[in-house]
């Protein structure tokens, strides 16, 4: 098989042994596997002749993109790894539709670069952007900062390109905003993680290129009064709110603790700090005026203002330059960071209602401490869309005692009517929790679903769906 795998792709493009360790291991390190080798297909048409392969030989196979999943969902002993990185070709950029027709092999940050050439953008944006790739964005149905004001990766793609497991390809590369002609199949795949298909292209929907931002650090003194900045600011600002992120003390904690090359900029950590930007494409907005102020900073320093008069805010830091601002976003986004020499953690990604997340972290530190009180713990996450980061360092690491910890996460996430899984897919991670917590019914409907379109179960096995 190896040596047919080279006939289709070149023996350059197809690694073993050592040159493939690389491709087996997540970046964090907490799952490691051994592939049988790693195939890197050019176009669309060797990944079908790949899969054809497959299917001949019942191989299971493993799509990967930029490898900067968080839950195991490329773990790949004895499968075929098919790496998607050499398909990084944009095919087609329509400046007028705000579409973009991609190989699945596009680095997210690349596509940006590339469109920023002409003052748009794909507006997707987390701290692996610039190692992530289309396919793996689609497959996970990834989120980040900006899902506020732009929805997840599902609602950002128009259409998709995917081979399916017997090597036919599926054509769906429509670059349309109605199309109502039966099922919607392309959202069968996205956030499918590879278990039915490979994504191998994809029509992606873009927003204008901001003319300008306004962002500010607050510290507040809880969720409640978090939420009462959001609601003020979405009823002046609306869909100009990019992003509403949320650091709680303990994670200001162990920022401090850690040998990151940030501190937090307050004398005296708050309950919260929230990081807020507002983003426009509009020229008036962005604009000096002859005082000198711009009307998308006036418009947040106003609103922050009459919070602070309120007591809703004890502090805010508007970001003065570019330099200032990205200072802010590096506190947020150096979080997965630090959980680095620590592994394994729990990392959990849960979402609860915003009407409860404050009654949701309240009972989440009571649970863990109940559960564990020497772990150190602590959140950070998307306030706006109600979705926390989860991070437990137990010193006791055994797979059940890490299991337990998750359970306690699960339990408080489900009694506040939450989901145990917001943004990162579910790949090895959660497959107990959704064997816990999924309704009976709908994996009962996945499962046929994965028979009905993978009957041999060589599509990146053992991952999305419990046996």
């Amino acid at each position: 098989m190896i040596a047919r795998l080279g006939q289709l792709c070149g023996p350059a493009n197809v690694l073993t042994g050592a040159e493939a360790e690389r491709y087996g291991r997540d970046w964090r390190g907490q799952y490691p596997s051994s592939p049988l080798a790693v195939v890197r297909p050019g176009s669309t048409g060797e990944v079908s002749d790949i899969l054809r392969l497959a299917s001949q030989w019942q191989i299971p196979v493993i799509p990967q993109g930029g490898n900067s999943g968080l839950v195991g969902g490329t773990k790949a002993d004895g499968g075929l790894i098919v790496s998607l990185e050499r398909m990084n070709r944009i095919r087609a950029i329509d400046a007028s539709g705000r579409t973009a027709a991609v190989d699945a092999g596009v680095i997210v940050e690349h596509l940006n670069t590339r469109l920023a050439e002409l003052e748009l953008r794909f507006p997707l944006a987390f701290g692996a952007q610039g190692s992530a790739m289309i396919g793996g964005v689609l497959s996970t149905n990834a989120g980040g900062a900006n899902v506020l004001a732009h929805g997840m990766t599902r609602a950002l793609c128009l259409g998709l390109e995917v081979v399916m497991p017997d090597g036919r390809v599926l054509d769906d590369m429509v670059a349309l905003r109605k199309n109502n002609t039966g099922y919607d199949l392309k959202q069968l795949f996205i956030g499918a993680e590879g278990t039915l298909g490979i994504i191998t292209g994809a029509v992606l929907t873009l927003t204008d290129l901001p003319a300008g931002r306004a962002t500010a650090l607050l510290a507040v003194n809880g969720f409640d009064e978090g939420l009462a900045v959001l609601n003020r600011l979405r009823r002046v600002a609306g869909n100009a709110i990019e992003a509403f992120e949320v650091m709680p003390a303990r994670y200001l904690a162990q920022l401090r603790r850690s040998s990151a090359p940030v501190v937090p900029p307050f004398a005296s950590d708050p309950a919260l700090a929230i990081l807020v930007e507002l983003a426009s494409s509009a020229p008036d907005d962005c604009a000096p005026r002859a005082d000198g102020g711009v009307p998308l900073v006036n418009c947040l320093t106003d609103v922050l203002g009459d919070c602070i008069e309120d007591g809703l805010i004890g502090d805010a830091l508007v970001a003065q330059t570019e330099g200032q601002r990205a200072g802010f976003w590096r506190l947020r986004e150096i979080a997965p960071e630090l959980t680095i020499g620590l592994t394994p953690v729990v990392a959990a990604d849960v979402s609860v209602p915003l009407d409860r997340i404050g009654d949701f972290a309240e009972a989440l530190d009571t649970a863990l401490g109940e559960a564990d009180a020497d772990a150190p713990h602590w959140t950070v996450g998307h306030l706006g869309d109600g979705n926390l980061h989860v991070v437990v360092c137990p010193a006791d690491k055994s797979p059940a005692h890490l299991g337990r910890i998750r359970a306690v996460i699960d339990d408080v996430t489900m009694r506040h009517a939450g989901s145990f899984s917001a943004e990162h897919g579910i790949g090895l991670q959660k497959l107990a929790s959704m064997s816990r917590h999924k309704d009976p019914l709908a994996l009962e409907l996945m499962r046929r679903i994965k028979d009905a379109l993978d009957p041999l179960g060589i599509m990146n096995p053992g991952k999305v769906v419990p046996l």
